[in-house]
């Protein structure tokens, strides 16, 4: 009898740990579902493209703090159909939910002369290269 209970014991640590949720398995209504962007560089410099479906471009906020760039939108709580005309929805595909992007923009861009367009639900930020400057590759002591 001993023995099986050495080995429930085993099962029953592993079997704990598996539906642990400090565990790598999350529950599948605690996984954040992240919001679609595109980064990429070309030789026009940095570019972001954040998809803002149902948006204006006053919705969105654009907010740059040294080299960090931030892109948020603040839901309003009374935002819905069901509330305005008492709709039910058969299916809601299309998530107008709040997010806030933050981006650390490296130095070889020049943040300061970053430009956006919105156009049909897509925000577009532009960040052009930095002017080259002498790279510094040593110091001499004084």
């Amino acid at each position: 009898m001993k023995h099986l209970s050495k080995q429930l014991d085993a099962f029953d640590i592993l079997y704990k740990n598996f539906f642990n949720a400090d565990t790598f398995f999350a529950p599948v209504m605690d996984a954040k579902i992240g919001h679609p962007v595109d980064i990429y560089e070309n030789k026009n410099g940095l570019h972001f493209e954040i998809a803002c479906t149902g948006l204006s471009k006053e919705d969105v906020e654009i907010n740059i703090d040294r080299d960090i760039l931030r892109v948020f939108y603040n839901k309003p709580q009374d935002d819905s159909c069901c509330e305005v005309n008492e709709c039910k929805y058969l299916h809601k595909g299309i998530a107008k939910r709040s997010f806030n992007l933050g981006y650390r923009v490296s130095s070889r861009f020049n943040i300061v002369k970053a430009e956006a367009k919105m156009a049909d639900g897509l925000l577009k930020i532009t960040i052009p290269f930095a002017e080259e400057t002498e790279l510094v590759t040593s110091i001499s002591i004084k």
